[in-house]
């Protein structure tokens, strides 16, 4: 079965889901109405066997293959459905109706080629030899949304997983599926610096944490450039910094929060311990103390299964032919679908998005990103066919 033509039938359909989720976007942990809102679109297209989590958004659906068999297989798809806190100035006529808040990463998209996959295969469920699992994942921006879910156990019955994303600076209309590192592991960091508080005109009985927490900032670029392998790669950014009670008073408190990111396993355990030596020690210097809270989250996003690789490569080559696809660099940026390719067999894709000609050309986080919504057909069709397929291979070994 080839779902190109399906697809392009059910667009409508696709770019009613988006403008509606573009509509109402809501931060990750309170996805409440999207949540209500899927599950009620889920049992107008026929799905009966909806999973909902006490006290977590986001929800699950399972579609039963008219030829499964017992011991079938199981393949799963997955979109995120949290929006970040950013204000809207696209000037869409279906923009954000919650102030401050946006999809602006761009999972209102993700939500809709989801939908539009759901509407295929179950127009199709007559023909699928094993089941589908839809998960509708909450709280992707917070890093670790998905773990939930995996210790929730709805990766239990499933045997292998898609997820996609749009991306700003991937062509339209071209798709990437590729193998090896695709996004890098993600930890996030916070820095409390601790002084002693004096008049601005008398630093000399005062402990200055502002002064010491920005040295601990510079000191911190030297452990990318010199205690780390040139050739791994690896951020280490602090995003924030938040010091002192008033312009005349030497500040008594700095805190610094940041975020590291690689694609070493190994490397990454020595992060955590050469921060705290660079942060503890350079506070010492100046007199003050310094405490580190370090948390890790996703791991890297690897393209590591060369067989469910060649299945979404060839899927996508049967839609859309071999010359839809284009490589795409591994990213620094991070993806909680980690959290369920360390579980289950997984591979990752994204859909190009951008178009000079049209002028969408903006990344994505950035308050005026949108897409031309044709391309969203892409990446339903995508989600279908892969599911078709890896189910139709698995049910003739």
């Amino acid at each position: 079965m080839n779902y190109r033509d399906l697809a392009s039938k059910t667009l409508d359909y696709i770019i009613e889901q988006r403008r509606w989720f573009h509509r109402h976007p809501e931060l990750s942990f309170k996805e409440f109405e999207t949540t209500d809102y899927i599950e009620a679109e889920l049992r107008k297209l026929g799905f009966t066997e909806i999973q909902r989590f006490e006290n977590y958004t986001g929800l699950c659906a399972m579609l039963r293959g008219g030829k499964a068999e017992e011991g079938c297989k199981t393949v799963a798809l997955r979109s995120d459905i949290d929006a970040l806190p950013v204000l809207e100035k696209t000037g869409l006529p279906f923009a954000s109706e919650n102030e401050g808040v946006m999809h602006a990463c761009g999972h209102d998209n993700h939500m809709a080629m989801l939908m539009g996959a759901a509407k295929m295969l179950m127009e199709t469920k007559d023909e699928l030899t094993g089941n589908v699992k839809f998960i509708f994942q909450a709280a992707e921006e917070t890093g670790h949304g998905a773990e939930f879910y995996v210790e929730a156990g709805i990766l239990d019955d499933v045997d292998a997983i898609l997820g996609q994303h749009v991306w700003a600076t991937l062509d339209e209309p071209f798709l990437n599926v590729q193998s090896g590192p695709r996004m890098a592991s993600m930890d996030c960091f916070t820095i409390d610096v601790t002084g002693v508080s004096a008049h601005a005109t008398q630093p000399h009985l005062g402990v200055d944490a502002l002064l010491a927490a920005c040295a601990i900032v510079n000191n911190i670029q030297s452990f990318v450039s010199r205690s780390n392998d040139p050739l791994n790669p690896l951020i280490v950014s602090i995003g924030e910094m938040h010091a002192g009670q008033r312009y005349n008073i030497i500040a008594n408190h700095a805190q610094l929060s940041g975020t590291a990111r690689t694609f070493s396993p190994v490397f990454r355990k020595e992060i955590e311990t050469g921060l705290r030596r660079i942060a503890e020690n350079t506070a010492k210097a100046f007199g003050a103390e310094a405490t580190v809270k370090y948390e890790c989250f996703a791991n890297a996003l690897i393209n590591d299964d060369e067989e469910l690789n060649e299945i979404a490569h060839d899927a996508a080559v049967k839609l859309y032919g071999e010359d839809s696809l284009k490589e795409l660099a591994p990213m620094m940026g991070s993806e909680d679908f980690a959290f369920f390719a360390d579980k289950v067999p997984a591979v990752f894709a994204y859909v190009g998005t951008r178009n000079e000609e049209l002028g969408m050309t903006v990344g994505n986080h950035n308050d005026h990103y949108t897409l031309h919504e044709p391309v969203l057909e892409k990446g339903s069709a995508l989600f279908a066919q892969f599911a078709f397929d890896f189910l139709e291979k698995g049910s003739k070994k």
